[in-house]
């Protein structure tokens, strides 16, 4: 119960099953380390008590884990990390992977429960001897890119009481119970970076600087000086600081060498990726070619590509179209239908 509307609705709902719910809220972080406010983010210390006062509604016992030690190596490291090695990572994906799905997971087993649920817009299904995850029914909500690295043990014990309501939905049982944080408004920034500023949040977390380099051009020629490698992300125009007889995009970055490559809009377009850490959800065995529609982010419009196995965990992806910006450390999740076939790491 991370203090929003979707976690409490989602306990809500499962007590309407007649489950023997407790509620958790996980604390990640302390305010004071990261100088956050309450608006746009979660998981804050103020969150706690929204938390807290849907659960005493609702006569569920309430506890809060303390997993900032968790939290701190398991996705803030790897999220400086990625940046550090030119890489555009996304906590949200480590965070469900190594926090909710895998430390809260565990404590929920030592606890003797047997199911935990969360305010995810996705779906579960058992087809077969399979569970599948599925788009929500609000494809607008959708969250199942972000669940991509869930595993059939987790799958069989996970549920997402909110997957087959829409957002209006939602809203309107919290109003009807009588919940405060009905209108509270949805979580839009990264919970540890509340204003947005990567770069100064990596530096005051560090403690380290990051020297400036040159931008240099896909041709080779240097044009300006950037302000360290871990203020730029792949297909980012805006704050380069240049001035150009055209616009400049970034291309990609080298850590090795501390440079920033720049070149036009139509250059950041390419037809082929390749993805590691794969995880297969629909198959204990994939083909090793396959169809599939792909998302390169979490707000990308899928696309049909070919899928080709090329190790244990790796896949080579190759789009019917060009697609811009595919991004190292993002993840791409293919899809068949609103069937999630599995996802890997952008590398």
């Amino acid at each position: 119960m991370s203090g929003g509307v979707d976690s409490s609705v989602a306990a809500y709902l499962m007590k309407q099953r007649d489950f023997d719910c407790i509620g958790v809220t996980m604390k990640l972080f302390s305010n004071e380390e990261i100088g956050r406010s309450r608006a746009k983010t979660c998981c804050s210390l103020e969150d706690v008590e929204d938390a807290r006062s849907v659960a005493y509604r609702l006569g569920i016992p309430y506890y809060v884990f303390n997993f900032t030690e968790d939290f701190g190596r398991q996705v803030i490291d790897r999220f400086v990390a990625a940046y550090e090695k030119g890489a555009t990572p996304n906590p949200c994906i480590d965070c469900n992977r190594y926090l909710k799905f895998e430390r809260l997971y565990r404590r929920a087993a030592e606890l003797g429960c047997d199911t935990v649920a969360t305010g995810h817009y996705a779906r579960i299904e058992k087809q077969g001897d399979r569970y599948l995850l599925k788009k929500a029914a609000d494809e607008s909500k959708d969250q199942s890119y972000v669940l991509y690295a869930m595993t059939q043990e987790q799958l069989a014990h996970t549920a997402f009481p909110c997957g087959a309501l829409s957002k209006i939905q939602t809203r309107q049982i919290a109003e009807e119970q009588g919940f405060l944080n009905a209108e509270k408004p949805d979580s839009q920034d990264i919970c540890f970076v509340p204003d947005g500023d990567y770069a100064a949040f990596i530096r005051r977390y560090t403690g380290k600087s990051y020297p400036d380099g040159p931008f240099v051009t896909t041709q080779g020629t240097i044009v300006g000086r950037h302000r360290g490698i871990i203020h730029y992300t792949v297909g980012q125009r805006k704050g380069l600081g240049i001035s150009s007889d055209r616009p400049l995009y970034v291309q990609s970055i080298d850590a090795a060498k501390n440079t920033v490559v720049l070149g036009e809009d139509s250059e950041l377009f390419g037809t082929e990726i390749n993805a590691a850490n794969f995880n297969w959800i629909a198959f204990e065995t994939p083909p090793d070619v396959l169809r599939a529609k792909a998302k390169i982010r979490y707000r990308h419009r899928e696309q049909w590509a070919t899928a080709e196995v090329t190790g244990e965990n790796t896949v080579h992806l190759v789009f019917d179209a060009p697609q811009r910006a595919a991004t190292r450390g993002q993840a791409v999740v293919l899809y068949d239908g609103d069937t999630v076939l599995g996802g890997g790491e952008i590398v």
